[in-house]
């Protein structure tokens, strides 16, 4: 079983090395004297490794943002120390098992390598030569490659044996199954404006000026950044493309299926094992039986039978019998791929035929969208050589189509351009005297922003705010009406009466538990029910209404409850998995402390100057 798991293991490892290799393909230059950017102890980090890994990071980040990532960019984002700490790990493991004389025997070896499928014929046979080609494209020899697989798969039975048999305690899982499973029961009443006995006051100025001046962050704008940009989107060019009338036919063909839709039926099909079987039941149909009590007899729902709006020949050999039934009937049984079988027709859809002329409109506005995003990346490289060789923002908006515009930005605007992702990215980022240049929106536009400085917070006036302040203070005197109202009843509930000798209508929940959540209620409700001991009465507040709890009784967690056992164990394989990167990190740390760590700045430097 060991040397099954062994081998289990390296496969995957020769294929991350061969993933590696190839998708780093193209990175040059860093031939030389210079073969690492650095060691742990006697395993050295090989410089082309370290250079292949970062690529493929850099192009993970471009993949996510949804565009290109400069190297600059990636340095801002740690990228090249996260592939160095990455592979000074890898390395202090590697060194680790040279001193402990772990290795992996040829056998072994030869057995990994024809099982990988990259180096497989046709025939399922290793191929030489497919191996050797695949070793020639990621810049590698048979001995490298082969010695790295040893190294690396020495390295994951070190890991392995250190995080062997890590496991959450039970004692860890039993505390929180008790503690997300513990149930509670309560009755609570709210108040709102409706149970005050008297109008609210009206404030006086001095009470206004008061409340403004003791709620100055909520009348406080925002730090915003004054940005000047220009912009282009394909909708703001479509009209301004043209689309000839051979195109718009040609569209039209390709799509003819979209606009000249068949006759279609919505039908459900009951498949049977054999024709008695279906006959059988299309006799207890004749004598009053629903398809669907033969469908729940199947232990089916009807939604299994659905087979959602059919063609003529969706249906094969049953579709005229189909295709005549009347809506509703109940017809067959038809022979189908899948054996003899009872139809319903639950509704008519009759031909859809869109001509030309109709269809015009639609069509000319999907090419149109496409010839503008082909116009905007032309217009995006003008652009940007306008910007490189000097050109403001206002000199291309009058050379070009792209439009020019201002706005004094903060993460609470998203409207217009602010609602792009990539535009909210960029004018986070943008610092002063930073050069404008050309980046995609997602929708296939463009724009350039430029930083002209920067709106410190102002708060603002009574006068510009005073509608809001007057409306925070008549919530607020609500609220401490309420709290007066609500007191005296609070202090029967715990003298003993009930909700409704009080004359409250009171909501009762039963055996509610920290994983429930209540729409109808304050976000801290849940908290709030948790943190409360049994006959206890407590308020909290909540969207201009107050809430009057009493908890009723506290009971264990349900021990038939297969959801909370689920939810445990997930909790625990967390904390198991939290607990093996913490003792990871602590094993490396433990071997660069004992081995000693080596990194070469100026071989660093060369890899990155090939990113430049």
């Amino acid at each position: 079983m060991a040397g099954k798991g062994i081998s289990k293991g390296a496969m995957w490892v020769l294929m991350g090395l061969l993933i590696v290799g190839l998708g780093g393909f193209g990175i040059t230059n860093l031939g030389g004297t210079v073969r690492s950017v650095g060691s742990v102890g006697t395993a050295q980090i090989d410089v082309t490794t370290y250079a292949r890994a970062l690529r493929n990071e850099i192009n993970a980040l471009a993949a996510q943002r949804g565009a290109p990532v400069s190297f600059a960019q990636a340095r801002e984002a740690g990228l090249d120390a996260r592939v160095l700490a990455q592979l000074v790990a890898r390395a202090a493991l590697e060194h680790e098992a040279g001193a402990l004389g772990i290795s992996v025997g040829d056998e072994t070896l030869r057995d990994e390598i024809l099982a990988i499928p990259a180096f497989q014929g046709l025939d399922g046979s290793f191929d030489r030569e497919a191996y050797r080609f695949a070793l020639q494209q990621s810049g590698l020899n048979e001995a490298q490659f082969e010695q790295s697989i040893r190294a690396e798969t020495a390295a994951t039975l070190v890991q392995a044996a250190a995080l062997a048999g890590l496991r959450a305690p039970a004692a860890y899982t039993g505390a929180m199954r008790s503690y997300l499973g513990e149930r509670r029961s309560l009755a609570f009443a709210t108040l709102d404006r409706g149970d005050l006995e008297t109008g609210l006051p009206e404030p006086t100025e001095e009470e206004l000026r008061a409340w403004h001046q003791s709620h100055l962050p909520d009348f406080t704008t925002p730090e915003a950044r004054r940005l000047t940009y220009v912009w282009a989107t394909p909708e703001m060019l479509v009209d301004t493309v043209e689309v000839d009338e051979v195109a718009l036919r040609a569209a039209y063909e390709e799509r003819a299926s979209e606009f000249n839709l068949p006759e279609r039926r919505l039908v459900e099909r009951l498949v049977f094992a054999d024709k008695a079987a279906a006959s059988a039941a299309m006799a207890r149909i004749a004598q009053g039986e629903t398809l669907e009590t033969l469908v729940a007899e199947r232990g089916l729902e009807m939604a299994d039978i659905d087979m959602g709006d059919v063609t003529a020949a969706d249906l094969g050999p049953s579709a005229e019998a189909v295709f005549a039934a009347p809506v509703g009937e109940v017809v067959g049984p038809f022979e189908t791929s899948l054996g003899p079988a009872l139809f319903r027709v639950n509704a008519v859809l009759a031909a859809q035929v869109t001509p030309f002329e109709e269809a015009r409109a639609t069509l000319r506005d999907t090419l149109a969208l496409d010839r503008a995003r082909r116009v905007i990346e032309t217009l995006g490289q003008s652009a940007d050589d306008l910007l490189a060789g000097g050109a403001t923002l206002e000199e291309v908006a009058e050379t070009t189509e792209l439009e020019l515009g201002t706005l004094d930005w903060h993460a609470g605007i998203a409207e217009g351009i602010a609602g792009y992702p990539a535009f909210r990215a960029a004018a986070q980022r943008v610092s002063a005297g930073d050069y404008p240049q050309i980046e995609p929106l997602e929708d296939g536009g463009i724009f350039a922003l430029r930083l002209d400085g920067i709106r410190e917070p102002e708060i603002q006036p009574l006068d510009k705010v005073r509608d809001a302040v007057r409306a925070g203070w008549r919530a607020e005197a609500m609220l401490t009406a309420l709290r007066a109202r609500a007191e005296p009843l609070a202090e029967s509930l715990r003298a003993g009466e009930g909700f409704a000798d009080l004359g409250l209508a009171a909501t009762e929940v039963t055996d509610i538990t920290r994983r429930d959540y209540r729409a109808d209620a304050p976000p801290e409700f849940i908290d709030t029910v948790f943190s409360m001991t049994e006959g206890e009465v407590r308020m909290i507040e909540g969207d201009g209404r107050l809430f009057l709890l009493r908890l009723d009784a506290i009971a264990p967690p349900d021990p038939q409850d297969a959801d909370l056992d689920s939810v445990a164990e997930t909790l625990a394989d967390q904390l198991t998995s939290d607990l093996g990167q913490d003792l990871f990190q602590l094993l490396t740390d433990d071997i660069r402390a004992r081995a000693g760590v080596t990194l070469d700045q100026a071989a660093l430097n060369a890899v990155h100057a090939n990113f430049n």
